[in-house]
């Protein structure tokens, strides 16, 4: 997809260092050359992880229990966990993997045939560009993107260099889910407009800011990678970067992707939308972290449609028989899809009357999938291609520029805002309630931030107002030389 000449002139002004960034990329970038071929159907894929400390160690999990697959390269900037993983697979298998700091070193390696990767969000992106760049095949982990455009420039990457990239959204391989899915686009609940997702997951206090010492095992350079150069503020370097946003995207970017995307894939949308609203806080304790704990996101589309999401942090009771799920809603009916994992869906008539129902429990293999794509050199036969991933990963990113551009407002203020629309005015009022039940009294007091409204160009993936060069600004982000995410011309 081109996009706008105000959008490469805004991209190369912020990408000056070009130059540095190409001389610290790979040799194997560098030299262009042709794509790496995979092996033959009957060869085991070599495979590269890439970040092993958390999810990484379920990717390895993945890997080892497929026959077509040896682990034989393990990337991370912490040189305990990556040692660790390293003696983990040796003991399996009886064979050390080779042990890298850089990814950029990985790459040159020319008997790497697939990457996966489960780094923090913010390097997303740019591991998997090289990758691909590298003649590499690629798995990476949800969000495939920390902001909008980086997430177009590696679908083009992928087309570019004729790549198989699979995003790591599972619920497209659970058979459960694509049931339901199914069921929700042949009519059988009539005609579904609104789809609602839920985060509905609790998240404690991450501690105090302050300045706290990077582990010694850490090339902290090397974690920061894309983002700015600034200290750790943080209690916990793992895991609590969900919740700062040069480096995460809050849980809407965490775990509320894999529901964003069912509600996209349910709705039959194509695209990001033409619409976006967001508001919620990070309510119910101080602590470090940055990002909304709770927030209600809504999406606009054609034709009247709608994806209405709720993030939760506090404790919160079930909706409609799920906490972490979609619901889509018929003129005939309902499906809850997410009911006790991801995989499980029941369909109801609109008095609640149990109609199907639709298991598979998680027995669906995403990697199994994508491992029978990097064969087939066909990516249709994807089930979470990168396009999918990017357009998903996009709307959370989406209502994260709204919340962040909206003001502090109270309840009252909020409320009277959404008065006109019954859907987002009950959604408000639930939402209300859920925040009284932590003890957050809302109504009078400036604790809320209420999002701007953007109106969005489906097409160029911009904001259409032209006096929102702040929020088109934010669809990218000033890289750090020499992670520098590459111009469409540069992928």
């Amino acid at each position: 997809m081109s996009q706008p000449t105000r959008r490469d002139f805004l991209e190369q002004s912020i990408l000056t260092a070009a130059a540095a960034a190409l001389a610290a990329t790979p040799k194997a970038i560098r030299a262009n050359d042709e794509p790496i071929q995979s092996k033959s159907p009957n060869s085991k894929l070599h495979v590269a992880c890439v970040g092993v400390n958390g999810r990484g160690s379920d990717h390895m999990q993945w890997m080892g229990a497929n026959s077509g697959c040896l682990i034989a390269a393990i990337v991370d900037v912490d040189e305990a966990v990556g040692n660790s993983r390293v003696a983990m697979v040796k003991k399996k298998t009886g064979k050390a993997p080779t042990y890298y700091r850089d990814i950029r070193k990985m790459l040159e390696d020319p008997s790497i045939d697939v990457v996966s990767i489960a780094t923090p969000n913010h390097w997303h992106t740019l591991a998997a560009i090289w990758a691909i760049q590298s003649g590499k095949d690629v798995y990476v982990e949800k969000p495939v993107s920390h902001n909008v455009s980086e997430g177009r420039r590696l679908v083009q990457a992928a087309r570019k260099h004729n790549r198989i990239v699979q995003a790591g959204m599972q619920s497209r391989s659970l058979k459960g889910a694509i049931d339901a899915i199914k069921y929700v686009r042949a009519g059988k609940i009539g005609e579904v407009k609104l789809a609602r997702g839920l985060c509905y997951k609790r998240r404690d206090s991450i501690g105090p800011k302050g300045t706290y010492k990077v582990p010694s095992t850490v090339d902290y350079n090397l974690w920061l990678g894309p983002a700015p150069n600034k200290p750790l503020t943080r209690q916990s370097l793992h895991y609590n970067w969900h919740w700062f946003w040069d480096y995460g995207n809050g849980d809407l970017g965490n775990q509320g992707i894999h529901q964003m995307d069912v509600c996209r894939w349910g709705l039959g949308v194509d695209h990001i939308g033409t619409g976006v609203l967001s508001y919620g806080g990070r309510l119910g304790y101080e602590d470090a972290g940055e990002t909304a704990n709770t927030q209600v996101s809504i999406h606009e589309y054609p034709e009247g449609k709608r994806i209405v999401f709720e993030v939760r942090g506090l404790k919160s009771p079930k909706l409609l028989g799920t906490n972490i799920g979609a619901i889509f809603y018929g003129t005939e009916g309902y499906v809850v899809v997410g009911v006790e994992d991801y995989g499980h869906a029941v369909a109801y008539d609109l008095k609640g009357n149990q109609i199907d129902e639709f298991n598979g429990g998680l027995s669906g293999d995403h990697w199994k999938n994508f491992n029978k794509a990097v064969r087939s050199r066909k990516r249709e036969d994807l089930n979470g291609e990168v396009l999918e991933g990017h357009l998903s990963s996009a709307l959370c990113h989406l209502a994260n520029l709204s919340y962040r551009l909206g003001d502090p407002m109270t309840g009252k203020e909020a409320a009277e805002r959404l008065a006109s629309d019954k859907e987002t005015s009950e959604t408000f009022e639930r939402f209300s309630q859920h925040l009284a039940s932590n003890m957050v009294m809302i109504e009078n007091s400036k604790l809320l931030r209420f999002g701007k409204k953007l109106a969005i160009d489906p097409q160029s993936e911009t904001f259409t107002d032209p006096s929102l060069s702040d929020a088109n600004a934010m669809l990218t982000r000033e890289y750090r030389a020499p992670f520098v995410v590459p111009a469409e011309k540069d992928v």
